[in-house]
């Protein structure tokens, strides 16, 4: 999010489309992440939360699933597939799986920083604060990888009122801390024109996490869930939308759910009226798309 006040916001037009003109933008992402040293998930597989001030054993070992088995099964399906996929990283993962990331970034996949730890929410620091805590998070996967990221999701989404213009000084092309579109945004600083970020939201519709995690759905369900978006969306209302699909490595990186995943893709793959890219791809795109961008009206 952004504050108007602040910041200069420019909205895609109705007549927006995607690349060969398709109406449906579909990113595939993956949630590779990890928490700081000595922190645990709030939430895990067990329904009763453990008394204040304990280390939760369970949700640190279920969430470690992810590095230790889930991104290499997921991104063998998107290989499989022939999909980049853009994946969110904890830098905290750059220190302890640096094998890991370097082979990520060295197959093609987009490395999206996703603050240091899971446990460090932007929101809660001040500017000095969340400053550092973006170059450090940038820091560490550049040392790694030998390319700064481009792209800043923070975990749960959830950003400051300045994390915009923060990033931007960071060289950030884009950001995720936006669920106010299913389109992406061009924003810039009032004060400093030259100062540009893309808006690309976050999408909460075809997500492991709260469909199965929070709300208890079989995981098969959500392939009906994301059939039946793209078969009625389209039809209901011809507006040009953007779709995120997103798997936690913890969560259906696990057999039980790592084939739904595959099948969405191949959902995805079959239709002619969707493009699929990364959401590096959604900010190069409209960045270079000038015309379908106008000021936000209020």
């Amino acid at each position: 999010m952004s504050d108007s006040r602040t910041f200069r916001v420019q909205r895609a037009t109705s007549d927006f489309r995607w690349p060969n003109g398709a109406r449906i933008g579909i990113v595939f992402n993956l949630a590779y992440e990890a928490w700081s040293p000595g922190k645990a998930p709030g939430i895990g597989p067990m329904g009763n939360v453990l008394q204040p001030g304990f280390f939760d054993t369970n949700a640190h070992s279920w969430a470690s699933y992810g590095a230790v088995r889930g991104i290499q099964r997921l991104t063998r399906i998107a290989a499989a597939n022939d999909v980049k996929t853009s994946i969110m990283v904890n830098g905290v993962l750059a220190e302890t799986h640096p094998t890991v990331l370097k082979e990520l970034h060295a197959a093609g996949h987009e490395i999206v920083a996703h603050s240091y730890g899971m446990d460090v929410i932007p929101v809660y620091f001040d500017e000095a604060g969340e400053r550092a805590n973006i170059r450090r998070t940038g820091d560490l996967i550049a040392a790694v990888t030998g390319e700064r990221p481009k792209g800043w999701i923070s975990p749960r989404g959830t950003g400051s009122l300045i994390s915009p213009k923060l990033l931007a000084e960071e060289g950030y092309v884009w950001f995720g801390d936006c669920n106010d579109d299913d389109l992406p945004s061009i924003i810039t600083q009032k004060d400093a024109p030259e100062q540009r970020i893309v808006g690309i939201p976050l999408t909460m519709d075809v997500n492991d996490l709260p469909h199965s995690i929070r709300y208890g759905n079989a995981p098969a369900t959500l392939i009906d869930q994301f059939r039946a978006i793209l078969d009625n969306a389209s039809q209901a209302d011809a507006a040009p939308f953007m779709l995120d699909v997103t798997a936690h490595t913890h969560v259906f990186g696990r057999p039980a759910g790592a084939w739904v995943y595959d099948a969405m893709i191949k959902l995805a793959r079959k239709r002619d009226d969707v493009w699929i890219g990364t959401r590096m791809e959604i900010a190069e795109y409209a960045l270079a798309q000038g015309r379908w961008f106008k000021d936000e009206v209020f």
